[in-house]
């Protein structure tokens, strides 16, 4: 007998039974990918900033990252159903390394011009769009609903431990020896997960029936949101709750931190505590099984208005921190019912597709928010915009409540697949009660939902 195998063999002993080789992959990719991702994300702003830019111009190269987003993530969930996923997410790290890479170079020559970062930052968001519903399609698609929270909440604890150090090790290096080598660091990060992912175990994963064509995939993929109110009415929730928060925290934070509490580490350490929360929130969820999923999720939502109800007192650091740190915890809580939700309710075959509609809706308002808080804050004051937030977070929460499939969303023990007939709507068992980003978690700024 060789001795590779017995290896192998012990290493999937010291496991747990239900994180298997698709898990394991797809959890290792993400940590790699984040530790780049988010020393890269302030490595681009720096790099604006040392060519000469405004705040105005890093400002232009974000939403150049965001843009494509909103444009490519329904097609990007459509072709994710449509083709093999891991080869999808492969394309997608390949384009986003390239584009890295590009983007590295040209500020290590040194004079990079603005057209030219954010057209390469527009290619990353490009992939980050076809990637994100193929991703959370295969993430689905890797665990069985008997062990789906505690899987998919080890995922998001390991995700955003790594987002943390990647943001900390980033502004470590770019003091150290500059933006272009941290974004060179990223592109090394894609192209390394973008090779654990090719690895990916499909053979699982049923032969797609043939469709009508990328259209009556979309028009599937938005019969499955239309048809369930719980679906359908927290992505409109998350719709505003994700554009004012982003805007509080984007936007006003850095104001009110350089204002009223003199720089910006106050609002640096206020963020970190943010993303220890998430990782509290996490660990939390490996061993809590709420039953009524959506109802518990979305009371979670409340305190994500507290940041920028903070930020309008405004409270001292400490108070910043512990309302950020609880935030952070309760988003997550959310985020973990929400997977497990749509693990439990969403068609195998439809993940993707239910995902992208599920991100757009999470980003679709984002821009528009940042945007606009400039000019809210002209027209009724800092203090006034901020309470604003606060109010939209609370009343859009609020509303959800009074939909009945949120209150009554119930966890079963393991969910019933049942093959969605080409060209309608996949009937849910009536003991499930109908329910299903996030956001997306994406961190609060990142997508709240998803990736929080």
């Amino acid at each position: 007998m060789s001795h590779p195998p017995a290896a192998s063999s012990s290493a999937a002993r010291r496991r747990p039974e239900w994180a298997g080789r698709n898990y394991t992959l797809l959890t290792g990719a993400a940590v790699v990918t984040n530790l780049g991702s988010h020393g890269a994300l302030i490595a681009a702003a720096f790099a604006v900033l040392e060519s000469g830019g405004s705040g105005g111009d890093v400002g232009l190269v974000a939403a150049a990252r965001t843009l494509p987003l909103v444009l490519f993530l329904l097609v990007g969930g459509a072709l994710a159903d449509r083709l093999p996923r891991h080869r999808v997410m492969v394309a997608a790290n390949a384009l986003n390394c390239v584009s890295q890479a590009a983007f590295a170079v040209l500020v290590l020559a040194g004079d990079p011009q603005l057209w030219q970062m954010m057209l390469l930052t527009a290619l990353c968001g490009t992939g980050t769009a076809f990637f994100n519903p193929a991703a959370e399609g295969m993430l689905l698609s890797s665990v069985t609903g008997e062990h789906a929270n505690r899987a998919f909440a080890l995922f998001r604890m390991a995700m955003n431990g790594a987002g943390i150090g990647g943001a900390a090790l980033g502004g470590a290096m770019i003091a150290a020896i500059g933006p272009g080598w941290v974004l060179a660091v990223d592109a090394v990060a894609f192209a390394v997960a973008g090779a654990l992912r090719a690895f990916l175990d499909v053979s699982h994963v049923p032969d797609r029936a043939p469709g009508g064509g990328l259209l009556a995939d979309l028009r599937e993929g938005w019969a499955e949101v239309r048809t369930r109110p719980w679906l359908w009415s927290i992505v409109l929730q998350f719709s505003v709750v994700v554009a004012v928060v982003g805007a509080a925290e984007a936007v006003y934070g850095p104001l009110v931190a350089r204002d009223r509490l003199g720089g910006p580490a106050p609002w640096g350490i206020a963020l970190a505590c943010f993303g220890v929360g998430t990782i509290a929130g996490a660990v939390l969820m490996m061993a809590w099984k709420p039953r009524r999923l959506l109802l518990v999720g979305t009371l979670c939502v409340f305190p994500l208005a507290l940041p920028s109800a903070g930020l309008a007192v405004p409270l001292p650091t400490w108070g910043l921190c512990a309302v950020m740190f609880v935030s952070g915890a309760a988003i997550e809580v959310f985020g973990v019912n929400w997977m497990t939700t749509m693990h439990q309710e969403i068609p195998e075959e439809k993940f993707s597709r239910v995902s992208a509609y599920d991100w757009f809706g999470s980003v679709s308002m984002l821009p528009l928010a940042t945007a606009l808080a400039g000019p809210a804050e002209t027209a009724f004051g800092r203090t006034s915009a901020l309470w604003g937030c606060a109010a939209l977070v609370i009343v859009g929460t609020a509303a959800v409540l009074f939909v009945p499939d949120v209150r009554r969303m119930t966890r079963r023990p393991a969910p019933v697949r049942v093959p969605a007939q080409p060209g309608a709507a996949t009937p849910i068992a009536t003991t499930a009660v109908t329910a299903t980003t996030a956001v997306t978690a994406v961190s609060a700024v990142d997508v709240v939902k998803e990736t929080a």
